[in-house]
């Protein structure tokens, strides 16, 4: 497969995953379904930092569009095109980086909800780490928003999975811009 075309390839499986992270940051501004929480406040800060939004949604889908762009015969595909890719690529690795350490806070400090004793607060943050993913027991010390525990855990670790997944999209395409400024894109050649 020539630099062109992998370039191609990489920027098409970033576009899905920029949109399921911008859509998870958005979803978790809305726990229980509801404009209750973020009306009054009760939204965690790594939601409000919003990672999947800024990170694995902008910063990835501007260098996305650019690889796309370097993949396509004609418009950047030269030596020089790809070697900027590998420029916006780095910027698109970062931008998952950002994705992935605040989802992993996310996760780590757990949710923002009411619990017995009528209080908002965070009560997985002091217990030892993960413990509450692994016990669902803990759970039910989350009275308000209903099921809030789930619905963060999931959407941050599907926030992960994709901040990972954009990584290696963006450093495979390092590597690829690379060989595309030693070797050439290939393109040429292909019309011949």
């Amino acid at each position: 497969m020539c630099t062109g075309k992998c370039s191609l390839f990489i920027a098409i499986s970033l576009y899905p995953l920029v949109l399921l992270s911008i859509l998870c940051n958005i979803l978790l501004f809305f726990p229980d379904w509801s404009t209750k929480s973020v009306k009054e406040g009760h939204i965690t800060d790594e939601v409000k930092y919003m990672g999947g939004f800024i990170g694995g949604g902008v910063l990835v889908l501007i260098p996305a569009l650019y690889i796309h762009l370097t993949g396509e015969q004609g418009c950047c595909a030269n030596r020089l095109g790809m070697f900027f890719s590998v420029i916006f690529a780095a910027v698109g690795a970062a931008g998952a980086v950002y994705s992935f350490i605040v989802a992993l806070l996310g996760l780590y400090n757990g949710p923002l909800c009411r619990t017995s004793s009528y209080k908002w607060e965070r009560p997985f943050m002091d217990k030892n780490s993960l413990e509450y993913v692994k016990n669902s027991q803990y759970w039910n010390d989350c009275l308000e928003p209903k099921n809030v525990v789930q619905f963060n855990m999931g959407l941050f670790i599907t926030l992960m999975v994709a901040s990972v997944l954009q990584g290696l999209l963006c450093v495979s395409q390092v590597i690829n811009g690379f060989v595309g400024c030693i070797c050439g894109t290939c393109n040429d050649k292909e019309e011949l």
